[in-house]
């Protein structure tokens, strides 16, 4: 399965529980997230678990980036998108994950790619 029918197939988790995850990582995680109650709106996970321990204030969000994920996100935001399906979500919606996406490559010192900024 591509990691894009990955993230946005029905693998919620403890959505019974009072900290909703999908894939087992928090709606921070991701780049679009339309409804903050709902794992299922939730698109484009690109951190690690690591993460909650970023949230928890005890390492910098910036070292949970998962940059295996990456290209397949930034991907998923272009017309072509991955492997020919891009992300279904709203035009500001794509708009602005591109943005949180390319903050990332700058934090991180590494080239925004063109597809990234042909968007923002």
């Amino acid at each position: 399965m591509s990691k894009v029918k990955e993230s946005n197939s029905t693998n919620s988790t403890n959505s019974s529980n009072a900290t909703n995850s999908r894939e087992g990582l928090p709606k921070e995680a991701f780049a679009i997230v339309g409804d903050p109650d709902d794992p299922e709106t939730w698109k484009l996970p690109h951190h690690t678990k690591a993460i909650f321990r970023a949230l928890k204030g005890r390492t910098n969000i910036e070292k949970t980036v998962d940059w295996d994920r990456m290209p397949a996100a930034v991907a998923a935001l272009s017309r072509a998108g991955y492997r020919g399906e891009r992300v279904q979500a709203d035009p500001e919606d794509i708009i602005t994950a591109a943005r949180h996406l390319a903050r990332h490559y700058e934090e991180a010192d590494k080239p925004v790619p063109d597809t990234l900024g042909a968007l923002i």
